[in-house]
């Protein structure tokens, strides 16, 4: 039997975001809200360790009140329970606060039922920093394996777990003892979908709200007072101006390598 969490994050939609040119903030109204792409493969990662070798998985989501609907509908995907980590003293959190949260309510998690597997998305699409994963299990000392494609084996008696890690130009397989924490990637696999009955039942769940008291943490450990880092300033990139065209009048393309030739020079890109 396995106990694992899941984290997830309410993010908004990045497809339809847009930037207020005067406050270089983002403009949230009429901006849809989804479960973090990444976070729904831990989902689906965490249901599948808990059919496999038993056990139940347990989400833990920090955000706004309106982030309880994330965890509704990760309730309708085949997770137990689902925690949302809301507290007014937890806004302008960075990931260095962020991590510090999430550990103490895995930590208080675990002094009810041991935990064995923690599982991140490899990171949110609003931050795209892929540093509270790591984050957190730091912080609990838990093993870590990131960039897991596919979750192997694992051993409950012997307490081991076996990952393929997906990297860049090459794969490895990693052992690493529990309680550990996994970061996945997409190739885990697809999320299940959503029958209208699970669905149903995942609105009708009550979500418990822990905030900073029941985590049992200080105030100068997390929000702006426990985050070394700010976001100063968000702009979007300004519009590239279209390419020039040099062409010939006669279409000679030795003439064309010679215009280029010539405008390069011009340019300084290089030296005669």
């Amino acid at each position: 039997m396995l106990n694992i969490v899941a984290c997830i994050k309410q993010v908004p939609d990045t497809t339809q975001v847009r930037i207020d040119p005067e406050t270089n903030t983002l403009v949230r109204e009429g901006i849809p809200a989804i479960i973090n792409p990444f976070d729904m493969q831990a989902i689906q990662a965490g249901v599948e360790l808990k059919e496999r070798y038993g056990g139940r998985c347990t989400m833990l989501c920090m955000g706004p009140p309106m982030a309880v609907e994330a965890l509704q509908k990760g309730l309708s995907y085949g997770t137990d329970h689902g925690i949302l980590l809301s507290d007014r003293a937890l806004v302008g959190s960075d990931t260095l606060a962020t991590s510090a949260a999430l550990a103490s309510a895995i930590r208080k998690l675990d002094k009810e039922e041991r935990v064995d597997i923690v599982v991140c998305g490899k990171q949110t699409i609003d931050g795209d920093t892929a540093q509270v994963g790591p984050g957190i299990a730091t912080r609990l000392g838990f093993s870590q394996i990131t960039y897991v494609g596919k979750i192997e084996s694992v051993d409950v008696e012997g307490r081991r777990l076996r990952a393929r890690r997906i990297l860049e130009g090459a794969e490895e397989v990693v052992e690493a003892p529990l309680p550990v924490l996994l970061t996945v990637l997409k190739e885990i696999g697809e999320p299940r979908y959503a029958s209208l009955p699970a669905v149903i039942k995942g609105l009708r769940t009550p979500v418990p709200v822990w905030g900073i008291e029941e985590m049992a943490m200080n105030r100068d450990e997390v929000g702006l007072a426990g985050s070394p880092t700010q976001v100063r300033r968000i702009f979007a990139p300004p519009q590239r101006a279209g390419g020039e065209i040099i062409a010939s009048d006669e279409g000679n393309p030795d003439r064309v390598a010679a215009l280029l030739l010539d405008r390069l020079l011009a340019d300084g890109v290089l030296e005669g």
